[in-house]
Formats: C-alpha cells, sequence, structure tokens
C-alpha cells in the first residue's frame, strides 16, 4: 500500500516512520529518508525560509509517477512519501520517504531512486530566503547527474 502525502504543516518523520511500519507483513526490509531545511543558503548565507510552492494536481501527479516508477523497477511491496510546501523554517523536514521491499537493497536503492526522482523531476519550486534577499533554487548539476545513473 502506497502513501503520498501533500502538506503545508510540519510532521514528525519518527511517527511516520511508526505508521508505515505497522501492518508491514510481506517485507523483510524498510528503508527510509528524511530531507531538512539546511541552515544556510546555497550562497552560504543564513537560510531564515525556505519557501516550496507546487502544482496541487500536477506535483500529485509527478509525485505518483516518481513512486510508480520505483514500485516497478525494484520490486517494492510499499512507498510512504510525505513532502512539505509553503513555509519551512532551517531544521524542519521538507521530505519523507520509505520503502517496504522483501530485500534491503531494493529498499534501500528505491528510495535513493524516489530522492533522485524529486529533485529533478517532480513540480516543485523552491525560494530560499535569507539577509541578502531571496533566490529560486534550480536543479544542480549534479542532482542531473544522480537522475541519469537510472538510466
Amino acid at each position: 500500500m502506497d502513501t503520498i502525502r501533500l502538506v503545508n504543516v510540519a510532521f514528525a518523520p519518527d511517527r511516520e516512520l511508526d505508521y508505515f511500519v505497522t501492518g508491514l507483513w510481506d517485507a523483510g526490509a524498510v528503508a527510509s529518508f528524511v530531507g531538512i531545511a539546511r541552515p544556510t543558503t546555497a550562497a552560504g548565507d543564513p537560510l531564515e525560509l525556505l519557501f516550496v510552492d507546487h502544482h496541487p494536481r500536477l506535483t500529485r501527479r509527478s509525485l505518483e509517477t516518481v513512486a510508480a516508477a520505483a514500485r516497478d523497477r525494484f520490486d517494492i511491496t510499499a512507498i510512504r512519501l510525505i513532502h512539505r510546501y509553503g513555509d519551512i523554517l532551517p531544521s524542519e523536514p521538507i521530505v519523507f520517504v520509505a520503502a517496504a521491499a522483501e530485500h534491503r537493497r531494493q529498499a534501500f536503492d528505491a528510495v535513493d531512486f524516489i530522492m533522485d526522482g524529486l529533485k529533478s523531476i517532480t513540480f516543485f519550486w523552491k525560494r530560499e530566503d535569507g539577509s541578502r534577499g531571496s533566490a529560486w533554487i534550480e536543479p544542480t548539476a549534479a542532482d542531473l547527474r544522480s537522475l541519469m545513473r537510472w538510466s
């Protein structure tokens, strides 16, 4: 069973993992990842706020597409994907991804694959607000290289 949620409030990754693991009867492994708002901007200045914008239908559809691709590619039994939007403070969780599979490598690879997709091909727009102003964040060359390794 997959759970994909877009939320505009803080969430507790430990509770998300507990919810996910409860009721998994056919999995031998669970891997998870938590993305946290960094304390500094890409320019190295203190981050005051990370703003994440989205398009409700397009963003959700893109999350579902990435999750389905991971499920098919790695034989995953369940996925939990929670992604924040709106105003996010430094050190607050932005994203939680967990995958369950029969074996650990499938679960680890699925989470890694999903995160590479989230960084590069989903419909989110991120802006860093700091003491020197605001700047929109684009996928980096490293993000795109990470995505290409799955081709």
